[in-house]
């Protein structure tokens, strides 16, 4: 069984992958997009850059972020001044830190179906009369659908999988910021491997869950395509 302390991490992570996918959503849609329909010089640039978490170790991306958010760094001082207070060690900071992370986990896959559709929904939707925010989301988002559910499933995998950067930003505080991959993190500390063991196994069999229904459900939408591309043929 659970300890008390390992279902408030479990619910804890929960909640900041759900904030940080929703989040994200609204961000990496138009991040995407905008890389998807770009041939601008900036194009190069800002995708490396919305990649670097990929390749970055997260206890140096955990770092600046730390020294960002501090009392010295730009968004403390942000964050001073609107009245929130300093973000390290609290759950908006661990969301922060965990939107930047993930973010190549939503933009890339989204970016990847816009691209796909090429011009021609598009076209045809603006001979309708369609303006370009009402076909985005008439034309756009529906055909792009296994994009959105990819980047969404992905980055809350990923969100509760995350380790360096939410200790270097959150620490560990308990019900606060004590997530997951840090209260296994704590148990094997302690020497408690059968706790650890308990909740790795916990965590182990949610990835390959939420792995395997991404994997049937697109197989599931290819399967619909290429029998609807059959039939209108």
């Amino acid at each position: 069984m659970l300890h008390d302390g390992d279902l408030q991490a479990l619910g804890l992570t929960l909640r900041l992958a759900a904030v940080v996918t929703l989040l994200l959503l609204v961000v990496g849609t138009p991040i995407a997009w905008g890389l998807a329909r770009s041939r601008a010089w900036w194009k190069g640039p800002v995708s490396a850059l919305v990649a670097l978490p990929l390749v970055l170790p997260p206890s140096v991306l955990g770092f600046y972020l730390l020294i960002a958010m501090g009392p010295e760094g730009w968004v403390g001082r942000l964050s001073q001044t609107l009245g929130w207070g300093l973000l390290p060690f609290t759950f908006w900071g661990l969301v922060l830190g965990s939107m930047v992370y993930a973010l190549p986990f939503m933009v890339q896959p989204l970016q990847n179906a816009f691209e796909a559709l090429g011009e021609r929904p598009l076209e045809v939707a603006a001979t309708l009369g369609a303006a370009p925010l009402d076909a985005f989301f008439s034309v756009v988002a529906p055909l792009a659908l296994p994009g959105f559910v990819s980047a969404c499933v992905l980055t809350f995998a990923h969100t509760v999988g995350e380790f360096g950067v939410v200790l270097m930003i959150g620490g560990n505080v308990p019900g606060l910021t004590r997530v997951v991959s840090v209260q296994i993190y704590d148990h094997v500390e302690a020497l408690e491997y059968a706790d650890a063991h308990r909740l790795a196994a916990v965590m182990l069999v949610f990835a390959f869950a939420v792995l395997l229904s991404l994997y049937a459900w697109q197989a599931r939408a290819r399967t619909r395509a290429g029998i609807g591309m059959g039939m209108g043929r």
